[in-house]
């Protein structure tokens, strides 16, 4: 189950005690039936983890892709809900600590009314966010999402974590020059940089390997790290949801 959902048997318990709570206060039971609660939280964390087709899921479990496709259309509302509190804001960020910031691209089919969706830094469709995480890798905050088209600068801007946060003391790429970051230097045009400074991009960029591997922790959730296949319109609410999972099993460890 564990290596299936990314959670253990008793950890889809507690979250099925979450949702039944919720879902109480709401006054419904969303999820199909035939399925029941416990199941479709499998089903649907499956999915999360593995982005695996839903007709496949669907063949596993016995039941139709359209019961699928129900099942994960009514529980990831409500596990974003109730996860919402495990994961942490701009606000909750220590103004004392030193972060290591950097974008990260979940990745979309390329629906043609939405052409902004477009990245030309990764040549694909999709939603990006930025990530932050401390110097020794522990996953710190990571932001609302926005449209693939943006650049890293507009997006750390965007979400206004700058604002009340010394960013002399954030390490990012070279995409965050002139944010006041610490930052490698910029090749200049029809020039070559010297060779301390290179070497300080290079002692720089030994250092922010880490949230590098930050965000390649977080993309083993399948679901943002291959080519998201449900309406563009549930996107959003999916990335949120997957990144309280994220947050909500570092809880539990």
């Amino acid at each position: 189950m564990y290596h299936t959902t990314g959670f253990t048997t008793d950890q889809i318990r507690d979250l099925c005690v979450l949702v039944r709570t919720e879902c109480r206060n709401l006054g419904t039971e969303p999820w199909p039936p035939i399925l029941g609660l416990y199941r479709a939280l499998v089903v649907t964390l499956t999915y999360m983890r593995r982005n695996r087709v839903q007709a496949e899921i669907a063949e596993a479990h016995g039941v139709s892709q359209s019961t699928i496709s129900r099942a994960v259309t009514a529980i990831t509302p409500v596990l974003d809900r109730v996860l919402a509190g495990f994961v942490p804001t701009a606000d909750e960020l220590d103004p004392t600590a030193q972060y290591i910031v950097d974008g990260t691209l979940f990745p979309c089919w390329s629906w043609r009314t939405d052409r902004c969706l477009y990245s030309g830094k990764h040549k694909t469709t999709g939603m990006s966010v930025q990530v932050a995480c401390t110097l020794d890798g522990a996953l710190a905050w990571v932001s609302d999402p926005v449209t693939g088209n943006h650049h890293d600068s507009y997006a750390i801007n965007d979400t206004g974590v700058l604002v009340s946060l010394n960013p002399g003391d954030w390490i990012g790429d070279k995409g965050y020059v002139g944010n006041g970051m610490i930052t490698p230097y910029k090749k200049p045009k029809g020039g070559e940089l010297t060779e301390w400074q290179k070497e300080y991009n290079r002692q720089v960029n030994k250092i922010r390997w880490v949230v590098e591997q930050v965000i390649a922790n977080l993309k083993t959730w399948r679901i943002l790290h291959t080519d998201y296949r449900r309406p563009l319109a549930t996107f959003t609410e999916t990335i949120s949801c997957v990144i309280g999972l994220h947050f909500y099993r570092i809880a539990c460890e």
